[in-house]
């Protein structure tokens, strides 16, 4: 442990080095403090890339700023100054391919394949040993073979190499472009020229000033400089600082509001901020602002719940055996999360294995009500929801026989019913009803106009064109009336013209207590609609998304389950937090409660959108996709060769009428274009038996290893600390501080 923090400090050390020399400045730059004029990065810092190859750049700043240019010195080009316009070579990126043949985690047997490459091909090709950069695990060896001008070209090597015995090859694109250089610098309306090698810094004027780039406030200051791929654009600020904006980027605090998942989101991000620093070294920063590495978004993206996060875990780590881990983290995984071997090339690391995505400490509730509500039909349909909604508000007496809604309407009882619905929505108007006239559609929806005070609309927002096509069939009804009907029809309040046919005839109450119950929603939302987030003290505590509440459930309230669109009501419900529920609230208690179950199941990420997908994909649509990759020529099948501990296919035989591959890992998802890897596959085939589609029934949402962030959220909700999400997805893992 001493000597990984030794080594630690030592790094950042010279990272705070090179905030002054970067892009070929004297040491001495750095020693001189009036350079910042008051303005300094606390340690430890990073180094973010904001663009790479621009072209046009324009910078500003809340309130002035300073600008450095540095060759073999430094100099003030421009003082306090708000705006800045830069200009860059930016050149036409090419693209060129190699194939990866093979990787190893050692570094000598990487040595000995491409030397057994060399040795087949001759000089024919260029064999390369790198680094992995984008697998997001540390000590993976790949071994590359060409330079490529096509993926025409990359594909007939590979199959040469397929025939040769390397199977497991890949086709990478990499961007090639001559060195992209700042031509000039407009500052106050005056334009300056610049040198290849100049460097430019973006200094704030003062400590609250903030520098702007493409829209984005950040922190820290801004460099400009030259790389192999163009002009880059870095910033440069306190790592705590660039987590207060990775952490909202990277997990919602609108979408999920519990602290104790953002602070394990934090110590993650930290994580891997610190475990990667210098990836980026050939460009000059440490990490891209993408979710490449981290999503990076700036002072716009902060937000007090994940600024909080970062700053009561600041400096806490996650440690293996006292070194840092590779703090992979995943969307949604599907209800288990997988082996890192299994998704990612490199070895298997024994902090990021399978876990079961559910929580030990599941808290479970039970919500009973005495009422129970059977289906009361009214001309075919089912308008138990209505009657429960109206008693619900006091506006319909409970326990009402079911006979009574198929009875003809009567207007005494119309009356009471929509003066206590006015009263409901506070409106004082009187409420007439034309006694001694039927009640039929016509003449009920004259009466409900007048009482909720729709007449506006239907004058105003319905247009006389409008109205004779809404009103099709039903010509004989005046003009005033005809937009008071159309304007019910128009919003849903009434059923379209064709099922009243004819607008004297009469209701039932079962069809009048529908039409109240619609033309108050028309004005007021009946339902509150937040989540179910547990119990304290009988009550229940519901997330409304501006507030947390506590109310208690009336003994006698309509309990409601809605699911795949379909409604009915129970009498006992089990909760075990999050589910989303739509409550209507009287004197202070629930009197009818909606539980909608996205997915009845126990995992911790099931209010994911991403928890379960299908995608479906023509047969010439993947083969147009995987041709990209291996040249298999006309789609035979799809076959999953192996699975992994979360069901994630690991191996998937790709057979064409050409050639086949085995496409492995996290390849499956690229070249497939699916959102993750655990799937099943079902097939759509014509009459002679061919596959002419494939579906794909799946869940989840990214490579499914580390940490799932929807499942902190859940085990946050149900009184998870942070520590013990990360020591769960993590195993055998350690969080210290170390600065």
């Amino acid at each position: 442990m001493k000597k990984h923090l030794t080594k630690f400090l030592y790094h950042f050390a010279a990272l705070m080095v090179a905030i002054f020399i970067l892009g070929g400045g004297p040491v001495k730059f750095g020693q001189e403090n009036t350079f910042f004029h008051g303005f300094l990065i606390k340690k430890p810092i990073i180094r973010v890339g904001l663009g790479v190859n621009l072209g046009d750049v324009e910078v500003t700043s809340s309130s002035g700023m300073k600008i450095y240019e540095v060759k073999s010195n430094y100099k003030l080009i421009a003082d306090d100054v708000k705006k800045v316009l830069l200009r860059g070579h930016k050149e036409k990126l090419d693209e060129k391919f190699v194939i990866q043949v093979a990787q190893r985690e050692d570094r000598e047997d990487a040595d000995v394949l491409a030397q057994d490459l060399r040795n087949r091909f001759g000089d024919n090709q260029k064999v390369t040993v790198v680094r992995d950069h984008e697998a997001g695990i540390a000590g993976v060896w790949q071994i590359r073979i060409g330079d490529f001008i096509s993926r025409e070209e990359t594909l007939k090597f590979i199959t040469i190499l397929n025939q040769a015995g390397f199977r497991d090859t890949w086709i990478i694109s990499e961007d090639i472009t001559k060195d992209s250089t700042p031509l000039w610098i407009m500052v106050n309306n005056e334009m300056k020229t610049l040198d290849e090698d100049t460097v430019l810094y973006f200094i704030p004027s003062n400590p609250q000033s903030v520098l702007s780039f493409k829209g984005r406030e950040y922190r820290g200051i801004f460099i400009l400089k030259s790389s192999p791929k163009g002009v880059v654009m870095v910033n440069l600020l306190h790592l705590e600082d660039y987590l207060k904006s990775v952490v909202p980027s990277e997990l919602s605090p609108y979408m999920f509001r519990e602290i104790e998942a953002h602070k394990a989101q934090a110590v993650a991000a930290r994580t891997y901020a610190i475990k990667n620093m210098g990836l980026e070294d050939d460009l000059g920063f440490d990490l891209f602002d993408t979710p490449k590495h981290q999503f990076y978004q700036g002072i716009n993206a902060e937000h007090p719940l994940s600024t909080r996060a970062v700053e009561e875990t600041r400096g806490q780590v996650i440690l293996y055996k006292g070194n840092l881990i590779d703090a992979l983290y995943t969307s949604t995984c599907g209800g288990r999360t997988e082996n890192v071997e299994n998704v990612f090339d490199g070895p298997a690391l024994p902090y990021l294995r399978s876990m079961e995505c559910v929580y030990e400490n599941q808290p479970e509730w039970t919500l009973t009500t005495s009422t129970e509500h059977l289906p009361v039909y009214v001309n075919g349909q089912n308008i138990a929801r209505s009657i429960a909604v109206l008693t619900s508000l006091d506006i319909l007496k409970d326990k009402q026989d079911p006979v009574f809604y198929v009875g003809s309407a009567q207007w005494g009882e119309i009356f009471e019913w929509l003066q206590k619905a006015a009263s409901f929505l506070n409106i004082n108007e009187p409420v007439v009803v034309p006694a001694g006239k039927p009640v039929t559609y016509l003449t009920f929806a004259e009466t409900l106009i007048q009482t909720f005070g729709l007449g506006g609309r239907a004058a105003h927002l319905v247009q006389d064109s409008e109205s004779d096509f809404i009103l099709k069939g039903m010509e004989n009804i005046e003009l005033g009336k005809r937009k008071q009907l159309a304007l019910l029809i128009k919003e849903n309040i009434y059923p379209p013209a064709s099922v009243i046919h004819d607008a004297q005839k009469p209701l039932l109450r079962g069809e009048v207590v529908r039409f109240i119950v619609k033309s108050i929603q028309s004005i007021d939302q009946l339902f509150h609609v937040g989540q179910f987030m547990g119990m304290e003290d009988e009550k229940l505590v519901l997330d409304n998304s501006d507030d947390e509440l506590s109310l208690p459930l009336a003994t006698n309230a309509y309990l409601m389950q809605s699911q795949d669109g379909s409604n009915m009501f129970i009498q006992k419900a089990f909760l075990i937090g999050g589910e989303e529920v739509s409550w209507i609230e009287k004197e202070g208690l629930i009197r009818m409660l909606d539980i909608r179950h996205s997915s009845p199941t126990n995992v911790l990420d099931r209010g994911s959108s991403y928890h379960s997908w299908k995608v479906r994909r023509t047969a010439e649509q993947l083969e147009h996709r995987i041709n990209a990759y291996f040249p298999i020529g006309k789609i035979v099948d799809i076959i999953p060769q192996k699975r992994g501990e979360s069901r994630r296919i690991v191996d998937l035989l790709v057979k064409g009428e050409s050639a086949s591959a085995v496409v492995r890992g996290l390849r499956i998802r690229n070249v497939l274009g699916l959102r993750d890897t655990l799937f099943v596959i079902e097939r759509v085939k014509d009459e002679k038996g061919h596959n002419t589609a494939y579906i794909f029934n799946g869940k989840g949402w990214g490579h499914g290893v580390g940490l799932c962030q929807v499942g902190a959220f859940g085990m946050a909700k149900s009184g998870a600390g942070y520590k013990d999400i990360l020591k769960k997805y993590y195993t055998g893992v350690k969080i210290d501080t170390i600065y």
